[in-house]
């Protein structure tokens, strides 16, 4: 069978049909639309977004700035609390083992085998203190051991509670030795009251 449609016509009809088939899939589809008024919102909108981020991450390194600004003073000031409590704590103790020794070493009732032992009790406490000091020497002066400021506010609030320490140990020694030398006193005078019989 001879075939009806020449190969011309046959083009001309395929291309009719596609012509019209196209617009009405694309349209079926939907084409999409721009409004320029909304684009250029979005953009602004997207400009404003990226300079409010900018601002806040240079905020948030403003404040972590401070806080470490913060923390290195309230390290210096907890330094230098820590280091008047020293000097205060060693100034009390050197007073007291001096006046303290002197009192009870010049006692009466102190016997003269125990001045050596009462001397050297002190003089441990005294030796301690002057070691403390000079190791907190160092910490201040050098950057000992590559500290921190809040590891050396920390070294420092320890050696001032080591210095409070010491000094309550010769409070204590001090009123032991009163106690011995009043019980001693009371004894001497009780063994040396006149008898009125």
């Amino acid at each position: 069978m001879k075939n009806l449609i020449s190969p011309p016509l046959r083009k001309i009809t395929i291309m009719l049909c596609l012509a019209f088939l196209i617009p009405s899939i694309a349209m079926a589809q939907g084409m999409p639309v721009y409004d320029n008024t909304n684009f250029i919102s979005l953009a602004k909108q997207l400009v404003e977004s990226a300079k409010q981020t900018t601002n806040l991450l240079k905020t948030v390194e403003f404040l972590k700035q401070q806080k470490e600004r913060i923390e290195k003073v309230s390290n210096v000031i907890q330094q230098l609390d820590a280091v008047s409590n020293l000097i205060q704590n060693n100034q009390q103790l050197y007073q007291l083992v001096q006046q303290d020794l002197q009192e009870i070493l010049s006692s009466p009732y102190i016997k003269p085998e125990e001045v050596d032992q009462v001397s050297e009790s002190f003089d441990e406490i005294l030796q301690r203190s002057t070691q403390n000091v000079n190791y907190i020497d160092k910490i201040l002066t050098s950057d000992y051991l590559k500290m921190s400021d809040g590891e050396r506010a920390a070294i420092l609030k320890a050696y001032e509670e080591t210095s409070s320490e010491m000094l309550a140990e010769v409070n204590n020694k001090t009123r032991r030795y009163r106690s011995i030398i009043s019980f001693r006193k009371m004894q001497d005078k009780i063994n040396n009251r006149e008898t009125d019989f």
